[in-house]
């Protein structure tokens, strides 16, 4: 028996937009605009992407190809924390040298067309000691986050000399989109005036003044643009807390922008608040969506590609106006022991040196899987953004009862009533869901709609966005079963741009008036077969190519935006600077660049320069020269949750290994990444002597990049890993955990170690005239 549609009903949003005075009456920036529905900029709404990109936890040198990163994934504004302690550690005065040099930061993304936002504190948390107050703060006699005039004396000062550094940079007329204030601060709304009137006072200054909203958080009225999170897992739980439904609610669409669960394990239950609603006056705005997971001692979590990807996704479903994702990019803690631990009053404990974060863009500088999924969201908001900040969010009639209901679609509909497109989410991390039998779902607007024209199979991991009525070069689409990716512009005819949905079929609905050029029949309802090559539809007031690729070439799309719109395929990863060459960065493979050509109708092969050579993969040698010893079940413990290793510890404990690179890694010029393979417990890498990366085991491999870690140069290269103890009360993921289960005995299996080296080819013969905005 067939089943009933799924329904949502919907409309256009009840009344007229409403202004703040935030960015319009006051702190005013040239053609920047703010309303309830989102930002404009001279005059057209846009969806900010914002991607958190730690400049002191980056080489300075490496942040030219870290911003390169972001940009090809999308990105459009770097968000960064800037840590009191990294500046002021001592207290005689800031340092702003070398990748402290924030300011020289803030150019180089003016230079890569990438707004920012500075995340000031002077609180920051960010899995820093101290919340990120230098230890002579953290000792000072004052009351700290409040507004005790000797603690506002402190902050003054460092908001003063963050000015003076920054200069015109942080002006009314500088180059900042907005600046946070605090951070997962949540009853103290007058501590919050009190730091926005500081800082003005030493001379910064943005258009936008943000704070983080969740848990609750008391925010004064009109002050502070509220801004949420949402993460697929995280590490600050109880290693037997299993999956918390604070992260598993984020696999579904709601109207609910709080998130009680960030920053709980720092709250007491007195201060612990229910989820608040979204501020009437600001549109729902995110800053710190997970883009992956810190890793803590006593719990491990790791996300896949889609367990990043879907809460993201979700988001835009629910009406975001803004994507801000917490990190975009990991990075390195300065040595010195200044990272999140229990030593310093914390439930966790962190890594000395690693915050890779499972970051898009990882440590070493590697793009993970969450790199590509999330790049083809942003493609998406970057191109549709202008109209889909016009359609709100509409939630369907049946919603799943609760967080563990694995049968209800999730699904909603941004749409005015008219024009829209319906969003689909059937995806969760930890557990597999079983495939959506018979679905279809029925959109009751001006004119009701039905999508698809009969029930279908939803796939287990499966982000879809179907367009519902919408035009597209004076060619209107009554709705097609294929996600946008973006909007080309034609030498005869714009192109859109789709990519087939996981293992279902590509349906097109047309109006009267409109078909597929060359078709014999005429019709309203079409299969289409993914293909490299376009179709033509044609009405009587336009043209229109549509190019529906295949799902698999999903992770190997790129759009880029400048200085004309344009789309490469390639599985390697690839970067770009403004209108210069295409960088093509092929790790032991051989590298290949394709771009479209809408003349042409298809992908044309990219000369690259120098001529394309598979890059070098050598294993390392790795020599056992101290076996480990047996190890405890644990290291001690703070509020029940197992104390990381100490250094002595790993001195005392671990099994050492010395690692003798090819020879052709030695010399600066050479760019090379290793891949650890290793299990056991805790790992850290010394090169003469000085330990230079560290990794807590949760399956993954290790990751370490030859250049900035000194292994080019290097005279001794020593793995140190810790065992395993079977009786360790730590939690891993499901794949880690078998490989413990499987093993007698405390864990720890000989590291191996690939030296992969990395091949740099330019499309030196680059022109922008293939395609356009």
């Amino acid at each position: 028996m067939a089943t009933s549609p799924h329904q949502i009903k919907v409309s256009a949003w009840p009344g007229d937009p409403q202004r703040p005075r935030m960015a319009n009456a006051v702190d005013q920036r040239s053609g920047l605009g703010l309303s309830d529905r989102g930002l404009e900029r001279d005059g057209v709404p846009f969806i900010p992407i914002s991607g958190e990109v730690h400049y002191s936890r980056i080489p300075r040198d490496r942040w030219e190809a870290r911003l390169r990163s972001v940009v090809a994934a999308g990105v459009t504004v770097v968000s960064t924390y800037v840590p009191w302690l990294h500046h002021v550690p001592d207290g005689a005065g800031p340092q702003f040298g070398g990748n402290l040099d924030v300011g020289a930061f803030i150019d180089a993304c003016g230079n890569h067309r990438l707004d920012v936002v500075l995340r000031i504190g002077p609180w920051c948390h960010g899995e820093l000691r101290n919340g990120g107050f230098p230890d002579w703060v953290a000792a000072a006699d004052v009351v700290h986050r409040t507004d005790d005039p000797r603690y506002l004396e402190l902050v003054e000062e460092w908001f003063g000399q963050l000015a003076g550094h920054l200069g015109r940079r942080a002006g009314p007329d500088g180059d900042l989109l907005a600046i946070q204030l605090e951070n997962e601060l949540y009853d103290q709304p007058d501590h919050l005036r009190s730091l926005k009137a500081l800082a003005r006072r030493a001379g910064l200054a943005a258009p936008l003044w943000t704070a983080t909203a969740w848990g609750g958080a008391q925010l004064p009225a009109g002050e502070v643009f509220p801004v949420y999170g949402g993460y697929g897992d995280g590490f600050w739980v109880a290693s037997d807390a299993g999956w918390d439904p604070s992260f598993r609610e984020h696999f579904f669409f709601s109207h609910q922008w709080d998130d009680p669960g960030i920053g709980a394990d720092l709250r007491s239950d007195e201060r612990s608040a229910a989820a608040a609603s979204v501020s009437a006056e600001f549109p729902p705005a995110t800053c710190e969506l997970g883009g992956g997971m810190a890793t803590a001692y006593h719990r491990r979590p790791v996300l896949a590609p889609l367990d990043v990807a879907t809460p993201a996704w979700c988001k835009i479903g629910n009406g975001s106006a803004w994507q801000g994702y917490y990190m975009f990019a990991g990075g390195t803690n300065p040595a010195g022991g200044w990272q999140e631990s229990q030593a310093t009053g914390y439930p966790n404990d962190l890594p000395r040196l690693s915050y890779d974060f499972q970051a898009p863009i990882g440590e070493a500088g590697e793009l993970n899987g969450s790199h590509a999924e999330l790049r083809r969201q942003h493609a998406f908001l970057t191109a549709f953004g202008a109209g889909l900040t016009e359609l709100p969010s509409w939630l369907p009639e049946v919603r799943p009862a609760n967080t563990e209901d694995r049968t209800t679609p999730r699904w909603a509909v941004r749409s005015d009533g008219d024009k829209g497109y319906l969003f689909l989410a059937w995806h969760q991390a930890h557990e597999q869901l079983d495939p959506l039998e018979d679905v279809q779902f029925e959109i009751g607007g001006a004119t009701p709609t039905t999508v698809p024209s009969e029930p279908i199979t939803i796939r287990p991991g499966t982000l879809a966005c179907w367009p519902v009525f919408q035009e597209y070069g004076g060619v209107m689409i009554e709705w097609i079963t294929a996600t946008p990716l973006t909007l080309l512009a034609g030498s005869e005819a714009p192109v859109l741009v789709l990519i087939a949905d996981h293992r279902m079929p590509v349906e097109l609905r047309l109006p009267p008036g409109v078909a597929i050029q060359s078709q014999a029949e005429t019709s309203t309802t079409y299969r289409l077969t993914p293909s490299e090559v376009p179709v033509r539809l044609v009405s009587a007031t336009g043209a229109l190519d549509l190019l529906v690729l295949p799902a698999t070439l999903g992770p190997d799309l790129w759009v880029r935006e400048h200085p004309d719109r344009t789309l490469l395929l390639s599985d390697c990863e690839i970067s770009w600077y403004d209108d210069g060459p295409v960088q093509v960065v092929a790790a032991g493979e051989l590298p290949r660049l394709r771009r479209y050509d809408p003349a042409g109708k298809r992908f044309v092969e990219a000369p690259l320069s120098p001529a394309p050579t598979p890059g070098r993969i050598e294993s390392a040698q790795v020599e056992l020269i101290r076996p480990a010893a047996q190890v405890p079940a644990t290291y001690g413990e703070r509020d029940g949750r197992a104390a990381s290793p100490q250094p002595s510890d790993l001195e005392r404990l671990a099994g050492r290994y010395r690692v003798t690179l090819p020879d052709w890694v030695r010399g600066q010029a050479v760019e090379a990444r290793l891949c650890i393979t290793w299990a056991g417990d805790v790992a850290e890498l010394e090169v003469d002597g000085v330990p230079v990366a560290d990794r807590f085991w949760d399956g993954r491999a290790w990751t370490v990049d030859v250049r900035d870690t000194g292994l080019s140069t290097a005279k001794d290269v020593v793995l140190r890993v810790l065992p395993l103890s079977p009786d360790s009360p730590i939690w891993l993921p499901s794949e880690a955990q078998a490989v413990r289960a499987n093993h007698p005995g405390q864990l720890l299996r000989t590291p191996t170690v690939e030296v992969v080296e990395l091949v740099l080819v330019s499309d030196n013969n680059w022109s922008p005239h293939y395609c356009s905005r």
